[in-house]
């Protein structure tokens, strides 16, 4: 039972898979190659370029296209990208050569590098190739020009293995649409690999060197040059270990705002303007607190818009440079808030799931560990009072010593910081303020009050309403009871509305509850609105027709505001009166809202 247990397990894995995965694995875990890979695409679909012959092509714009079917060992796999890899470091995509000849000479020269380097194995199929001794590829080009491909590469053909494997064609831009400079990320890869000997060599681990890395140095500078992140930049542990970076995923960087972390990938090839940036931005991410105000919103389009606001400001501020990779930029953007941005990204969320974040395509560089709601609770509070007062002081200090321009954007927002938020049911109170001008009451003899015991013969006027200011002081709710609004929140909304009320001389509200169906309670006193009303319902959520029963109705007043209690699961909504929704926190509508949007807390 057991082999034949054994059987049906293999049977059922992909063995070509998982061997190319480990000899990719190989050439991301070494320093040479792994800033290339992590700039190159790799595409192993059928359908792709790579012959039936080969096992890989590689593009101009940095594209490995892999046999999607091949079978070889994990070093052959890892041989062949590396060596596709090359051609981009080496900078072989020159033009003005013959396509044979050149492919030959610079198949030659990678053949022996990789042999001098140890690493990989070459396929069997690939045939021994000849020495290419101490000749570059020029030489090695002038010489097969001059004499010859010879039987070698003759019977290897232009769609074999060796010759053949650069796809020509006019400058592509690289994979994120951008160009890059493979030769410059090569000279980074392999400047870490002779640190790493050499520290070896000394009996250190490596990069335990004196030399420090591009995140200690950006680091260093932010504190000795830019109080306004200074402080922040002394307090985040910088972590550059390159398998940490691939076990989470981070192609470039990230942060982690409650272990004060920032995450930069050594294989990413930033230099030390770059890198700059990329820990601003990182910094940024973390004290102006946007992992916790998403709100319900959509984490990676919010984060998107984030870096969108981010970037904008430090380019202004000429903080480094734009990384090539993740480096989100748009000028049309500048001045908008990031709310506004992601309102903007909803309305085509297919395309902009395709964006890239530092920390790569279709996730967001913002790492939240635990709960959705973790920064509520327990070192939240204090991770918010640290990241206040950091950037609360660094911007004093840098207006202090006038140490540069700041965006008035990112100015208000540090402000804001600051400052408590208003509580939820404050700001309602004001848009009931607003929606219901204060009465001014009058004395009357029409009805009078209780006679004084002192003196009984004289009446006393109470202090009355104008009935004409009343008329028509009426306003719609439009409640959501479907099964997934919480009754407490049901409970909390409709009381504070109760005692919003009163307090405004509001004499009767018309209700609408509204799930799968739409039940009418006509108008109520705002007393029975918290003591009195049965919840009914509780099934689906479509409230569209209970704002056009408000809106049609002929005993309801044509600019009589509408409030709408949702907890955001329902549809696009058409309102065409003024109006306003109270939803709870952490939840978002999925649409852009047009009244006010106020958020309950628990």
């Amino acid at each position: 039972m057991a082999s034949r247990a054994a059987r049906k397990a293999l049977a059922g894995r992909d063995v070509a898979l998982e061997n190319f995965a480990r000899g990719e694995q190989l050439v991301r875990e070494h320093p040479i190659f792994a800033p290339l890979l992590a700039h190159a695409g790799v595409v192993r679909a059928t359908g792709n370029l790579c012959p039936p012959d080969g096992w890989v092509v590689v593009t101009q714009g940095g594209a490995l296209h892999v046999h999607p079917t091949r079978r070889g060992e994990p070093a052959e796999w890892a041989y062949v990208l590396a060596h596709s890899l090359l051609h981009l470091g080496f900078g072989h995509f020159r033009a003005g050569r013959r396509p044979k000849e050149w492919t030959a000479a610079c198949d030659l020269f990678i053949a022996r590098f990789l042999a001098d380097l140890k690493f990989g194995r070459p396929p069997g199929d690939m045939g021994d190739l000849p020495p290419a001794g101490s000749r570059n590829e020029e030489r090695l080009y002038q010489e097969l020009c001059e004499h010859g491909l010879g039987e070698t590469f003759q019977a290897l053909g232009t769609a074999g293995p060796r010759a053949g494997d650069m796809v020509w064609g006019p400058e592509q831009p690289g994979r994120y649409g951008l160009p890059f400079d493979w030769q410059t990320c090569f000279g980074h890869g392999l400047a870490q690999a002779v640190a790493a000997a050499v520290d070896v060599a000394g009996g250190l681990t490596p990069g335990a060197g004196q030399q420090r890395s591009n995140g200690q140095r950006a680091r260093a500078w932010f504190i000795d040059h830019y109080p306004l992140l200074g402080a922040l930049a002394a307090s985040f542990e910088i972590v550059e270990d390159p398998q940490v970076c691939s076990s989470l995923g981070i192609s470039v960087a990230a942060v982690d705002a409650q272990a004060r972390e920032i995450y930069l990938n050594p294989a990413a090839g930033l230099d030390d303007a770059e890198c700059r940036f990329v820990m601003a931005h990182e910094m940024l991410h973390a004290a102006l607190r946007h992992d916790s105000r998403t709100q319900g919103r959509d984490p990676f389009l919010w984060n998107i818009s984030c870096d969108y606001v981010i970037n904008a400001w430090l380019v202004e501020m000429q903080v480094g440079h734009v990384p090539q990779v993740g480096g989100l930029h748009d000028a049309t953007l500048k001045g908008e808030s990031a709310e506004a941005i992601y309102d903007r990204l909803v309305t085509d969320m297919r395309r902009f799931r395709k964006l890239s974040t530092l920390r790569g395509v279709g996730i967001g560089d913002i790492l939240v560990p635990g709960t959705p709601d973790w920064w509520n609770h327990g070192a939240g509070a204090d991770l918010d009072d640290f990241y206040r007062r950091a950037l609360s002081q660094g911007l004093l200090w840098h207006q202090e010593q006038g140490r540069g321009y700041l965006p008035a954007g990112l100015i208000e927002e540090i402000r804001a910081l600051s400052y408590p938020p208003i509580p939820w049911d404050v700001e309602l109170a004001r848009w009931f303020d607003d929606q219901f001008v204060p009465l001014e009451r009058r004395r009357s003899y029409a009805r009078p009050s209780r006679r004084q015991a002192a003196t009984p013969a004289i009446p006393r006027p109470s202090w009355v309403l104008p009935l004409a200011a009343t008329v028509g002081r009426t306003f719609g709710v439009v409640l959501d009871t479907s099964g997934s609004m919480d009754r407490r929140l049901l409970a909390q909304a409709l009381g504070a509305i109760a005692s919003y009320s009163i307090a405004r001389d509001v004499l009767g509200v018309r209700v609408v509850f509204c799930d799968a169906a739409t039940y009418d309670q006509g108008y109520l006193a705002p007393e029975a609105i918290a003591d009195c009303v049965r919840v009914q319902g509780r099934g689906g959520t479509v409230l569209q027709p209970a704002i056009d029963l408000l809106e049609q109705a002929e005993d309801f007043p044509k600019d009589g505001p509408l409030l709408i209690i949702t907890d955001g699961a329902c549809d696009r909504l058409r309102i065409r009166r003024t109006h306003a929704f109270l939803i709870p926190e952490n939840r978002h509508l999925p649409f852009v809202a047009v009244g006010p949007v106020f958020r309950m807390r628990l």
